[in-house]
């Protein structure tokens, strides 16, 4: 979030809550209405506050209108579904996150003791991937070994198809499929 929207929604924080302080004195006969509104009354009728009130207001409609429409994580939320975008003299190439989790599945299910796989891929400024992996493997697997070959394997095929640097590759083990055994009857 930017400075101006935290500032914006810090100042109708602020403006909301002493809003709803004077309709509860109000509610609660705490505060006499009329006296109220002859102090709003006299703050309009003034001619340098209620010049004051209407820079105030233009300024809180225009960032209303600013927060409501023009939300700044889009941008970055587009940015981030779509993928990486590599340029050069030719043009540019768009790897889609889908690609990469393609790329990253056929590879992982080269092991024969991994039963599902979840990818979910970073990206940083620098165009570096961070991939997590949440797997499911088979049971009587060493999982240390397993891990090592898998994080070894997706970096290299990372690097050699699409020519991109891994950061890291982190792996979570998610859950260890049992042995379905047939019982004979």
């Amino acid at each position: 979030m930017k400075f101006l929207e935290k500032f914006a929604l810090t100042v109708y924080s602020y403006i909301v809550l002493l809003l709803a302080v004077l309709m509860c004195f109000a509610v609660f006969n705490w505060v006499d209405i009329n006296a109220l509104t002859n102090v709003i009354s006299g703050m309009l009728q003034g001619v340098v506050a209620s010049k004051i009130i209407l820079a105030v207001s233009v300024i809180f409609i225009l960032l209303s209108i600013k927060c409501i429409f023009f939300d700044s994580d889009t941008e970055e939320k587009i940015k981030e579904s779509q993928g990486i975008l590599l340029k050069n003299e030719n043009g540019q190439l768009l790897i889609t996150k889908e690609t990469l989790d393609n790329m990253i599945k056929s590879v992982v299910y080269q092991f024969e003791n991994v039963e599902s796989c979840i990818p979910k891929i970073s990206v940083d400024e620098q165009n570096e991937i961070s991939v997590t992996l949440q797997v499911v493997v088979k049971d009587n697997v060493i999982i240390k070994d397993l891990a090592n070959n898998l994080q070894a394997k997706v970096k290299e095929e990372l690097k050699n198809t699409s020519d991109l640097d891994v950061k890291n590759v982190n792996i979570k083990i998610i859950n260890m499929s049992q042995r379905k055994d047939k019982i004979k009857e």
